[in-house]
């Protein structure tokens, strides 16, 4: 299974290499004017760049603006839904760079047992605050802390870090 962080990065990587590699970028000092020389000139000197790399870093960078339009606007986490036995609707949350699943359906009315699984070892991460149950749970480092609570009424419940940096929503139907 691909993690979208370590594609994006790689993604990024290319759009980097692509953009700074260049095969014939060289400006060129004329004959006439000594390396080092001293006296100072106050025209500036046009150095013509080929109409390949002009296109390709246009293209790149086109590329790059429009994977983050993509990331912040359009890419909308799947929704899961929590699995329910013995009278209980219960779903793992992989709490890595972010929480995933960040979206979660369960019905009202019913118990929720949320189970959070942190791998990442960053302060930001190391609690999770479910405000509209009065809920601020700590995270252990690789463990599963699991939380539980019942909605009582359909909506959308967030759930965030302890910086507020990081969410999730508690989709309640």
């Amino acid at each position: 299974m691909f993690n979208k962080s370590k594609i994006l990065g790689s993604v990024a990587g290319l759009g980097l290499l692509f953009g700074t590699a260049s095969s014939v970028a060289t400006a060129q000092i004329p004959a006439e004017m000594p390396a080092h020389s001293s006296e100072q000139t106050s025209q500036f000197r046009r150095i013509e760049q080929p109409l390949a790399l002009k296109v390709g870093v246009t293209l790149g960078g086109l590329g790059l603006i429009g994977l983050e339009l993509w990331w912040f606007l359009f890419s909308k986490n799947k929704a899961i839904k929590a699995s329910s036995g013995q009278g209980i609707q219960e779903l793992t949350i992989n709490v890595d760079g972010g929480y995933e699943p960040s979206r979660v359906i369960v019905k009202s009315g019913q118990p929720v047992r949320l189970n959070f699984f942190r791998r990442d070892p960053s302060s930001c991460l190391e609690k999770v605050l479910l405000p509209d149950f009065h809920i601020a749970q700590d995270l252990a480092l690789n463990h599963i802390t699991p939380i539980e609570f019942t909605p009582s009424k359909p909506g959308q419940y967030q759930f965030t870090c302890g910086m507020n940096m990081f969410r999730g929503v508690v989709e309640v139907q």
